[in-house]
Formats: C-alpha cells, structure tokens, sequence
C-alpha cells in the first residue's frame, strides 16, 4: 500500500542563508514532487495521514523546483569559468557582478550558483566535514566596514564583541575562512554600498581587502549597481576592471524567438506542478496573458503559478484557471507594467 508522511511536530528552528547552518540546508534541499493518490487511495488512509499527505502537497507548491533560466545558466558558466582562472592567482582574481531590475532572478542565480559548485566540490571531497566550500553574506542598509565583517564572521559562527575592532574581525574570519577552503563568496544586496559617501568607501575597501586575503571568487548581485555607481570614480574603475557583468532582466516578448522562450519558461513550471485535474499545456495556452500579467518577470511568475496551485488545492478543484490566477496578489512592478500595457493598448 502506498505511504504517506506522518505530521513532524519539531519546527526546525529559523536558520537564514547568511549562516553556514542556514546555508548547508539550502543546498541539501531539494523538492521532491508528491506522489499523486486518487481520492480513492486517500481515503483508505486514517484523518491524520490524509492531513499529512494534503499539507506535503501545498508545502511542495510552494515552493516548487526551480526552473533553469538563461541567466541562471549564464551566472554558473561564467562563474564555473572564473574559479578556474582565479586558482592559481595570487591576487587581482575576476569576479562576477549580477545586475538588474528587482523581480529578474538575481538572487536566484547567484544562490544557485553557489548551490551547484558546493555540490560539485563536496563531490570531489565527501570525506571533508570541516571544509566550507561557500560563504553567503548580504551587505546590510546603511553598511560599515565593520558590520559586514561581522556579517561574514556570522556566517562563519564566528562572535565578537563591540570591543573587538574591525582588524580582529577581519584576521579571525580570513583564518577561518583559509582553514575551512572557502573559495567562493557570495555577496547579495550589493547596491547598498554607496562609493560616493566615505562609509561606503570604507566598505567597498572592506571587501576588497577581504577578495585579496582570501582566495576566492566573488560574486556581486545588486539592483542596477550600474546606476549606483559602483564603476564610478577611482573605486569604482577598479572594480570594472575585476569584474563581469551578468545582467539580469525581465522576459522580452516582441520576436518569435523571445516568445518560445517565455512559453518553454511557462512550460517547464507548468510541468513541476501535481494537481489531480490539471491539463498539461493549459498554463502554457495562456502564456500571452501570464506574459502580461508578470511583465516578463520570472520572480512575479513563479508567485503567480505557486499562488493559483494552492488556491486549486484549497477549493478542490485540482486545476489552475484564469479566476485562480486572477486572485494571486502581485508584486507593485508586474501590476504597474500590466497597467501601462491595458494603457497601451486602449489607445
């Protein structure tokens, strides 16, 4: 007979991406679609492991398999690329900068990423425990030299005191960092460092002294760090020199061409989901009005089939229709852009 889960009461605690506890559960994580029961089978089940069975299918919506985008695609070549080069350099190792509009995938493509080369490494090194392949850290608003190498000492596990300076941060976390074989550093939220103010010049320092103690690549993904002025000045021409931009966008949708893309996009998600009553090609016939409703944007996408998939489950229908998708709240930029393209059109 076939089994379902029984209901975990242990709430595993909140550990963020920004620890390395919070971080190796990420990349362990991998959804795994439920098996389809019909009604019939379900039942034969006592209340508890049909609850069970109901509660692993909306956690599995929610949180659905990742689709391979282009730029996912192109962030792990360019990056596999740079490691390599980065190996035996000494110093001025290249490095990779994700940019673009909110909603396009940065972090996404910079988190897997950092998922596929630890994977690749721990391959190569099952034996290793102690070995710490990648390290994750996200600049805080209103950053200090000092506040991102604590954030890089987080994630290490690693605590201070105020009475610590930053050089006793700095050393701590580079020792550790050379002892554990990092040699992969993700930095996210990257456009909170401002080079024209001298607080954000000390941070950029910062994580320049922090790319030339440690060998490894690092990896940038910001909101249009272009436009605040991470290339400008003195600074900021050293940080074009060292690094490749990956930009990150939105879907197009004039060619035909960009339009195959967007519909094997909207294919692929549609192909993860496990709804009794779903035909498959259903989500993909209204690829033209998903492109509308999203404005191309692969984060407000995913929201939209993640959010219709629940409300099927929830009501009992088992399929995913315009009024589901109709009822998806999203984000202020997919609804703005579906506005001025009605706006458009009505003229």
């Amino acid at each position: 007979m076939t089994s379902v889960p029984e209901i975990d009461g242990d709430v595993p605690p909140d550990s963020p991406l920004t620890t390395k506890e919070g971080w190796a559960s990420f990349v362990r994580h991998t959804p795994e679609p439920p098996e389809m029961l019909s009604p019939r089978q379900l039942e034969a089940f006592p209340p508890r492991q049909q609850a069970a069975y109901e509660q692993l299918r909306r956690d599995y919506h929610a949180d659905l398999p990742l689709v391979n985008t282009p730029i996912i695609q192109k962030v792990i070549s360019t990056g596999r690329l740079l490691i390599q080069l980065n190996r035996r350099q000494i110093s001025a190792r290249r490095g990779v900068v994700i940019s673009g509009a909110s909603g396009t995938g940065k972090t996404t493509a910079l988190t897997q990423f950092g998922r596929a080369h630890e994977l690749a490494v721990r391959k190569r090194h099952p034996d290793d425990k102690t070995r710490i392949p990648v390290l994750y850290v996200t600049v805080p608003p209103a950053a200090t030299s000092r506040m991102l190498a604590v954030e890089f000492a987080r994630f290490l596990g690693l605590e201070f005191t105020s009475r610590y300076n930053l050089t006793d941060v700095t050393n701590a976390v580079c020792s550790v960092a050379a002892h554990t074989h990092v040699d992969l550093v993700l930095v996210d939220e990257i456009h909170n460092i401002s080079l024209a103010t001298r607080t954000g010049a000390e941070v950029s320092d910062q994580l320049k002294y922090f790319a030339e103690r440690l060998p490894a690549t690092f990896v940038y993904a910001g909101v249009e760090v272009e436009a605040q002025g991470l290339f400008a000045g003195p600074r900021g021409r050293q940080i074009a020199g060292r690094f490749t931009v990956v930009p990150a966008a939105a879907f197009a949708y004039g060619t035909a061409d960009q339009r195959d893309a967007w519909r094997a996009l909207v294919a692929s998600l549609e192909s993860t989901l496990r709804l009794r009553n779903h035909t498959s090609g259903a989500l993909t016939a209204m690829a033209e009005d998903l492109y509308r409703r999203t404005g191309g944007m692969i984060g407000s996408l995913s929201q939209l089939i993640r959010g219709a998939a629940l409300l099927a489950i929830e009501d009992g229908t088992e399929q995913i229709t315009r009024e589901h998708l109709d009822l998806v709240p999203l984000d202020y930029a997919a609804h703005s852009s579906n506005t001025a393209r009605r706006a458009v059109k009505a003229v």
